[in-house]
Parts: C-alpha cells; sequence; structure tokens
C-alpha cells in the first residue's frame, strides 16, 4: 500500500475517532446537564418560612427563637387577607339564596386554593397529614400555587372542530363587586413578605428520612437500601466470579465442557434483568425461603446473579493478560500452582479484576427490574444489619421508577425525582472513577 494512502487512512480513522467522542460526549451532555441542573434544585433552593417551621417541628433543625419571630411576622402579613375572608363571609348570609350559593362554592374552591399556598386558615383544625399542615415550603412551588389561587382553570370548547382549549380566569372576576375584589391584588403584592422565601442549601437531602411520601425530608432510606443491595450482591458475587475465572483459565482444559460453560455465562450476561427477577423470586423466596418475601438478602441473592458473568469475563480477561514469564518464574522456584495463583497471578491480575467488580458494583446500584420482585418497596424506614436479612428496602432507581407511576403529586416532587436521579448518577460515576483510580494505582504498584 503507497505511503499516501496509509497516511489518508490514518487521518480518516483518526477523524472518525474524534467525531465518535464528541458525539458521545454531546450526548452525554444533552443527558446529564438537565439531570445535574434540576437534581440541584433539591439541594440549593429558595426556602420559604413554611420550610424552616416544618424542619424545626419534623426534624428538630433550626433556632427555635429565630423561626417563631420569622412566623409571627408570615401571620403579620397575613392577618389582612384573612381578615378580608372574615368580612366576606359576614356578607354571604345577607345575600340572596341563589347568589349566597353560587358565592359560597366559588368562596370554598379560593380557600382551598388559599390553603395550598399557605397552610391551614384560621379555625381550621389541624391536619392530620404533614403535607397539610404547612404551606408551600419551596418558592418555585409557592409561585406557582399563587396562581392556582389568582386564576382558576376553564376549558373552551366553543370550536367544535377543535379539542378543549385550557383558559385561566382571575378569580377577581368572579366576586366584583364584593369585598372581596382588593383581596387578589393583596395577595400578589404580600405573598413573598407572607412566605419570607431565602435561599437555602438543603444538604440534609442526602441523611434525612422522607416524611409523608417524599413531601419532605431526604432521601437517606433510599441511599442506605442501595448501599446495602450493592454491596451484599458484590459480597456473594466477587468470590464466585474470581475463583470461577481461575478454574477456567487455569485448570479446566480447551474441551467442549469448558466451551460450553463460557458459551452459558456469555448468555447469561445477555439475559433481560427483568428475568433475573423472576428467577430470584420464584427461587429464592418462593423455593429456598431465604425470607418470607421480599428482602435485602433475596434483592442481594438476585443481583449477584445478574453481576456475576460480568465479573467472571472481567476476571478471566485479567488472568489471561498475566504474562506467562510471571507463572514460569514461580513454578521454577518451587511454588506449587495454587500457591503460584495465589501469589502471582491474581496480584498481577488485580487491576483488570478490580475494574470488573467496581463497574459492575456500578450496574447493580443502578438496576431497577431485578429488585422490583424481591427486594424494594415505596417507602421504608432505614433498616439495621440485622434486618437485611428479612425486610425489604427503599432503593434509588426503584424509587425513581416508582415516584414517576404512582405516585398522585408527581409534579409538586420533581425535585425529589431529579434528585435522587442526580445522587444514583454521582454514585454509578464515583464507582467508575474509583475503578479507573485503583487499576492506576496498582498497575504503578505492581511496576514498582
Amino acid at each position: 500500500m503507497r505511503i499516501e494512502t496509509r497516511k489518508l487512512l490514518d487521518k480518516s480513522f483518526s477523524g472518525a475517532g474524534w467525531i465518535s467522542v464528541f458525539l458521545m460526549v454531546a450526548a452525554l451532555a444533552i443527558i446529564l446537564l438537565p439531570i445535574a441542573w434540576r437534581g440541584a434544585g433539591a439541594f440549593v433552593f429558595r426556602a420559604t418560612v413554611e420550610h424552616r417551621r416544618m424542619m424545626l417541628e419534623l426534624f428538630g433543625v433550626g433556632d427555635p427563637a429565630e423561626v417563631s419571630a420569622e412566623t409571627a411576622a408570615a401571620a403579620e402579613a397575613r392577618r389582612p387577607i384573612y381578615d378580608m375572608l372574615a368580612r366576606f363571609r359576614a356578607e354571604l348570609s345577607a345575600m340572596p339564596v341563589a347568589d349566597r350559593r353560587r358565592m359560597a362554592g366559588r368562596l370554598a374552591q379560593l380557600e382551598n386554593a388559599l390553603r395550598d399556598l399557605l397552610g391551614p386558615l384560621p379555625g381550621d383544625p389541624i391536619p392530620v397529614l404533614p403535607r397539610q399542615r404547612y404551606g408551600q415550603t419551596r418558592w418555585d412551588r409557592a409561585l406557582k400555587k399563587l396562581e392556582t389561587v389568582l386564576f382558576r382553570e376553564t376549558w373552551d370548547y366553543s370550536d367544535p372542530t377543535r379539542m378543549g382549549r385550557k383558559v385561566m380566569v382571575p378569580r377577581a372576576e368572579d366576586f366584583k363587586g364584593t369585598s372581596l375584589e382588593p383581596f387578589f391584588a393583596d395577595v400578589k403584592m404580600r405573598v413573598a413578605d407572607m412566605l419570607r422565601p431565602k435561599l437555602a442549601f438543603y444538604w440534609r437531602f442526602l441523611t434525612d428520612e422522607s416524611r409523608d411520601s417524599h413531601f419532605f425530608g431526604g432521601i437517606w432510606p433510599e441511599m442506605l437500601g442501595t448501599i446495602y443491595l450493592t454491596i451484599g450482591a458484590a459480597m456473594f458475587a466477587v468470590p464466585m466470579g474470581i475463583i470461577s475465572a481461575v478454574y477456567l483459565t487455569e485448570y479446566a482444559g480447551d474441551d467442549r465442557l469448558t466451551g460450553a460453560l463460557r458459551t452459558f455465562i456469555g448468555a447469561l450476561a445477555g439475559v433481560p434483568s427483568i428475568v433475573f427477577g423472576l428467577f430470584g423470586l420464584a427461587f429464592f423466596i418462593n423455593t429456598m425461603k431465604v425470607s418470607q418475601s421480599k428482602s435485602v438478602l433475596a434483592g442481594s441473592l438476585t443481583l449477584a446473579l445478574l453481576i456475576l458473568p460480568t465479573i467472571i469475563r472481567a476476571s478471566e480477561e485479567a488472568i489471561r493478560a498475566v504474562p506467562a514469564a510471571y507463572k514460569e518464574a514461580a513454578l521454577s522456584l518451587g511454588a506449587g500452582k495454587g500457591r503460584t495463583i495465589i501469589t502471582v497471578v491474581l496480584p498481577a491480575a488485580m487491576p483488570g479484576i478490580l475494574t470488573g467488580i467496581i463497574i459492575s458494583m456500578g450496574r447493580a446500584a443502578g438496576e431497577t427490574a431485578p429488585i422490583i420482585f424481591t427486594a424494594a418497596v415505596s417507602v421504608g424506614d432505614p433498616l439495621s444489619l440485622l434486618e437485611t436479612l428479612s425486610q425489604p428496602t427503599p432503593a434509588l432507581p426503584w424509587n425513581v421508577y416508582n415516584m414517576c407511576t404512582e405516585h398522585q403529586k408527581l409534579d409538586e416532587l420533581r425535585h425529589v425525582q431529579f434528585g435522587m436521579v442526580l445522587v444514583l448518577v454521582m454514585v454509578v460515576l464515583a464507582l467508575n472513577v474509583a475503578a479507573i483510580w485503583l487499576r492506576a494505582r496498582i498497575s504503578r504498584k505492581l511496576k514498582g
């Protein structure tokens, strides 16, 4: 082949490689940057006085004197609008029956919207659910709830050729000519004084337990459950994976049985993860009875089977990459085969083995399907080590999926959902970075 043609091909392949890298980085940026931006909202946001009051009452965090002073100031700012509501209720009794019924219905809708924004109104009984006990704890959500106070939603079906069109009608028009007409301008003007937003860094999102189905608090049970499942899967899969790889590379011959074993291992690596979940339910829970129902133990065993083929393959390739001279030198000095494997081959192959192990742990941490039937629940308390043998646990991947599909108030909890996704991505990224760092560190030590 001519030199010019080789140079042209080299440049073409190099250019294609750089283009591929650029496209991959761009794809990752498109996917990860929105997650990072919206997930950061779980940690950094403008918190209202309702948030500070909630943190003090539910979690015991904050300065009681300062929160009491802020609550009193917010109550003082709210008093004029509560007085307007009281005066209008008094006016209702003097209205004709038809007008009274119409206005009472409109007033009830307005009061419900105001409860969502500010919490219980004066005279209301103390609600049972924490979500009804407090107003909006985040300023961004408060502004959205303010819209429901100022406007009511209706639908325009005047055009029969098109679907209904949503129309936002100012509520002030519903109370025109009454003492409540200036109420809406007053609420809009006073909303900042009534909620007193301040920039907050909520690092306790990682360490607080959730309250009232993630309306308040953090994701500590989910984080702890993910850690339990990931470490548990590694505890079962790593010894079996390394032993299997040693057998296949050092003891098994190149016969049909060994070829069949490698084929089966490769096939297992391609089995859909939901199949492992169903197998874990049928075998570990229903047949082996490792627990009465879902448990961290059953989930860990299922995830161990999921990542076992990857660990075997990575360990096998790492062992095969050890130079034959290392083994020959050890055997020539009188070491037996087992001693040579333990003291020479495995330490030399450790960078590749660790890389496979940690990447497999990253996969186990992010899997949802295998733990649906074996380990995960939507809500729960943090488990002790002993409880992992018999109790299920919340987990980040499952709770992200569950919130997307089943939570009735997902629009109000997007920050929690994206916060979970961000934490899960960071956990997987940290495991991959750890794999790179360990591989480089051990390689340097082996080279001396």
